[in-house]
């Protein structure tokens, strides 16, 4: 058990796959009577509302079963957004604190097609391990095999406020848009935001979701700067690339958008984090500075700069500001 503050690395290089924004679902259940399992898997962290009640109970944000009063324990089957190899796991309790199961465990299981049934053969990924209440839980996964689907069984009963599940989700360079590339910087083929320079409103992961953001607060956006200089992000690529098509979308960022942008690419096997943000101010431009305009889809092609492979980016804006969405569409190496 860790607290958020020490996250793993596992945090930072890995998708959740069990983000209910990617497309993760839960399945089935042995009871949640307090509170339905589909909260477990919502993106935004939980939150406490000390007033709030609904017909069985004390509204909770999570998963939470009644107090079993037979031999057994609870369990809850999810459908990972999309295949792939689990490094590892957080069962976060915050707020349940009476009510938090004192143990977990995780199972999984691997379906090309069609989700768990009776007959279904689950591995163990994770064996029983002890658990506290309004915490956070981190434990190393080895993605050995692949996965499609998980069971979390919790001893014997209780609430599990949010599941995640970091992994690298199965990359399909056949899976291809009608023009034969790929976005390098979707989260759902493997594409993960390392580190942003300031992340006051909005996480710089939004960046990375399927579809257009919901509202203002569904992308990345920085506080006002009062200094000099400007603000970035870096994000590692599904895989090598060359990027052929840029989308930067600045949807619901009227009065906050930045003025303009800039990215900088790089193919580099490092995965030390400190020795990427030293040397992605010198990389080569991918695309030079571009003048942005409030909630809009703005599309590159020939501003792009002739390039081999990437696996990094980073995206300049300038000076601050909010961006919904960032596609980089290319060809697979």
């Amino acid at each position: 058990m860790r607290p958020q503050d020490e996250a793993p690395d596992f945090t930072r290089e890995c998708v959740n796959l069990a983000n209910a924004r990617l497309g993760a679902l839960a399945l089935a259940t042995s009871d949640d009577f307090f509170a339905p399992m589909e909260r477990m898997l919502d993106a935004r962290e939980p939150v406490f509302i000390p007033d709030k009640y609904d017909d069985n109970g004390k509204w909770m944000d999570g998963w939470e079963s009644r107090r079993k009063r037979v031999p057994g324990h609870d369990w809850c089957i999810v459908r990972l957004a999309r295949p792939g190899r689990l490094h590892g796991v957080d069962f976060d309790t915050r707020h349940f604190t009476g009510n938090y199961p004192p143990g977990a465990s995780l199972e999984g299981c691997y379906l090309r097609d069609g989700d768990p049934g009776a007959a279904t053969e689950w591995f163990e990924l994770l064996p029983r391990v002890p658990l506290q209440g309004n915490s956070h839980h981190y434990h190393a996964l080895d993605g050995a095999r692949p996965v499609s689907h998980v069971r979390l069984n919790i001893y014997p009963d209780g609430g599990v406020a949010r599941l995640r599940l970091y992994g690298r989700p199965e990359f399909d360079p056949a899976r291809r848009d009608d023009d034969g590339l790929v976005d390098l910087a979707s989260a759902l083929n493997g594409a993960v935001a390392l580190i942003a320079n300031d992340e006051h409103f909005g996480r710089v992961g939004n960046l990375l979701l399927p579809g257009r953001g919901v509202d203002m607060g569904d992308g990345w956006e920085t506080r006002r700067r009062r200094e000099p200089g400007h603000d970035w992000c870096l994000l590692a690529l599904a895989g090598p690339g060359v990027i052929e098509a840029i989308e930067v979308d600045t949807a619901h960022f009227k009065g906050n958008y930045p003025a303009r942008c800039s990215l900088q690419a790089a193919h580099s096997p490092s995965g030390d984090l400190q020795a990427l943000v030293a040397q992605a101010e010198n990389w080569p431009l991918l695309l030079p500075e571009q003048t942005l305009q409030m909630d809009l889809q703005h599309y590159f092609r020939e501003q792009i700069r002739a390039h081999g492979p990437v696996t990094h980016v980073r995206l300049n804006i300038f000076p601050d500001g909010g961006v919904s969405r960032l596609r980089l569409r290319g060809r697979p190496a």
